[in-house]
């Protein structure tokens, strides 16, 4: 993995690649490469790949004036086989170098593939899975393939694992052979052209028509069109899909990163997931994307919330808003977990999969697994037409836009905001009073406003960006909170150390006792969640433990806290309870950003991570 490009049509391939590798810089990588087909007067087609370990700014600076040709193919590589280097970086070739292959994914069997055809006499030149099948398709044409469609089909139906690949041929100069399983492929439908791409924020540029393949799926596209079959050929008719997100949602503007870009804009996707959603003459939600009927949402007993990383936490808050305003036993768990643990699944409750991508493996796994056991299945996503939100049997899209940087800010905070309709909406079919259903309305309402007012507050005092100057420098930072609280510090413990690379652990303010006491000390900083509500005394408590040790405290708090408790308070507005946990979350995103800038830290790409995760 990570980001597939491909161009067909008129234009020179190189620009469009280069430019659509670059939207896809976000999801993370290590290297970048690209291949043409370049056509002279007279004679054959040929490739011309290049590649570069690196950013695709380093491959854009290497590129040679006269590298042109169509189609084309791209692809920026986060490593899974093989140390990032250029041997290593895609696209990948046969021996003739007449075939190039990009890929995401993993080719579970590539070790008795790559025996195999070694045993043939082919040598390769990298340490990938992803050459197998450049060879493969190779050796397809030599045992009798008649064009670069039957040649991929033969040899993929060769190749065990997950895969998104696209396929160039230079004695097949008009098309590209692009496959499925398991890892995104989407095309874009132009003028007399196409495209492909892993991603639809490589495509926002030039296409808004998409179509999405499935798992199993192949297409060949041309300058004039595409047509999608099966590994047995069989055709299928696919129809486009129109994509909402706009090329200006996916720059980076006058900010310094998209980082920061994105929380700042956390005040216009909440609007934009609450608008035509809040029903304020039944103080109910709108939430028709469920395909519930109010029969059927009575009728649940229990809801299990799945994700992963942030998308779980974000599920941990889900349950409390979900048992808060529902009085319907709730819970989250780790979907990599859940899908490996033989769970039981029940008639009776609605299962909830959380992913901003809607690529996530292990939650569509998760998803895949309950459907085949027969559960109720809906999903709250961001990215429209994506696999898991084709896959549920309804759901919530967020609608949080583009989100560039790996790490999940407004994804995050619109995330909760759809728990909190979906909250409100199973609360109002069974027993919550109209009274409580304007309470939380009123609430959600406030939100934009209220992240404003902590975003200018910010811009004029500079608190976060120092504080967070400050503890960067420290070896690691204890995140505490109790109940609400809980889920928010270990969201913002996650942020901390994606970014910064600093070490950072969340706990459970009530289990300090239980061991992680013995580590504070002035060496130690603790940031504590610590809202006005009705455990604000045992909170103050865990301070005093903290401080009597010694310990630095910085506390996100409704009010200023006395220098006995914190030698920092972060003053955060207040809501309604239930919906704090929004509003705490954004000084966290701001206090990782800052740390991460302090230390000179590449904020929007974390090394190691990407966006997308879409292997195990």
């Amino acid at each position: 993995m990570c980001g597939i490009v491909g161009y067909v049509g008129a234009q020179d391939a190189a620009p469009i690649l280069l430019e659509g590798l670059g939207r896809l810089e976000y999801r993370g990588y290590d290297s970048a490469g690209i291949a043409v087909v370049h056509r002279t007067g007279k004679g054959p087609a040929t490739l011309k790949v290049r590649k570069a370990s690196g950013r695709v700014a380093d491959l854009a600076a290497d590129l040679p004036a006269r590298f042109k040709g169509a189609p084309g193919i791209g692809h920026t590589r986060w490593a899974t086989h093989g140390e990032p280097s250029v041997a290593n970086a895609h696209p990948h070739t046969d021996t003739s170098e007449r075939i190039a292959v990009v890929h995401n994914g993993i080719i579970e069997n590539a070790d008795e593939l790559r025996a195999k055809l070694t045993a043939d006499g082919v040598e390769f030149t990298s340490q990938t899975d992803t050459e197998t099948v450049a060879h493969l398709v190779a050796a397809a044409y030599v045992n009798g393939a008649a064009d670069l469609e039957q040649a991929v089909r033969t040899a993929l139906k060769q190749v065990v694992g997950a895969y998104g690949i696209a396929v160039l041929d230079s004695e097949h100069p008009d098309r590209i052979v692009v496959a499925r399983n398991g890892s995104p492929v989407l095309l874009g439908v132009g003028e007399r052209e196409m495209f492909v791409a892993s991603d639809v924020s490589a495509l926002v540029g030039y296409t808004r028509q998409v179509v999405y393949l499935d798992d199993g799926e192949l297409a060949t596209i041309t300058a004039t069109g595409y047509r999608t079959f099966t590994l047995d050929d069989r055709s299928t008719a696919k129809q486009p899909s129109e994509v909402d997100w706009d090329v200006v949602g996916a720059e980076i503007g006058d900010h310094a990163h998209y980082l920061v870009k994105e929380i700042a804009e956390q005040p216009r996707s909440i609007e934009r997931a609450l608008r035509g959603r809040l029903d304020e003459r039944f103080s109910t939600a709108h939430l028709g994307g469920l395909n519930l009927t109010i029969r059927e949402a009575r009728e649940f007993k229990r809801v299990k919330i799945l994700g992963c990383g942030s998308a779980c936490y974000a599920g941990e808050l889900g349950a409390q808003l979900i048992e808060d305003l529902a009085r319907v036993p709730a819970t989250s768990e780790s979907a990599s977990e859940f899908r490996y643990r033989n769970p039981v699944v029940e008639p009776d409750t609605l299962y909830v999969a959380v992913s901003q991508s809607g690529e996530t493996v292990d939650t569509l796994a998760a998803v895949q697994e309950l459907q085949r056991k027969g559960g109720r299945v809906i999903g709250i996503i961001n990215v429209v037409g994506s696999t898991i939100a084709r896959q549920v049997d309804g759901g919530i899209y967020i609608h949080a836009g583009p989100e560039m940087s790996v790490a999940a800010t407004k994804s995050f905070t619109s995330t909760l905001i759809a728990f909190a309709l979906l909250a409100l909406h199973l609360g109002r079919v069974r027993d919550l009073a109209p009274t409580e259903g304007r309470r939380i309305i009123d609430g959600l309402n406030q939100l934009p406003a209220q992240i404003e007012q902590i975003l200018d507050e910010e811009k004029r005092t500079g608190l976060i960006a120092e504080t967070a100057a400050e503890i960067a420098q420290r070896p690691s930072v204890l995140f505490i909170g109790r109940r609400r609280g809980w889920p928010v510090a270990k969201e913002g413990a996650q942020k901390f150390k994606e970014v910064s690379y600093v070490h950072a652990e969340a706990y459970a303010s009530a289990e300090l006792k239980h061991g992680p006491l013995a580590l504070v000390s002035p060496e130690l900083p603790t940031v504590a969640c610590v809202p006005d509500d009705d455990l604000f005394e045992k909170n103050v408590s865990t301070l005093a433990e903290i401080r009597a040790r010694k310990g630095p405290v910085v506390a996100l708090a409704h009010r200023e806290l006395s220098t006995d408790l914190a030698d920092r308070t972060i003053v955060v507005p207040r809501n309604e309870p239930e919906l704090d946990p929004i509003l705490m979350s954004v000084p966290l995103q701001l206090l990782a950003y800052h740390a991460a800038v302090a230390l000179d830290r590449d904020v929007d790409r974390p090394r190691n991570l990407a966006k997308s995760v879409t292997v195990e």
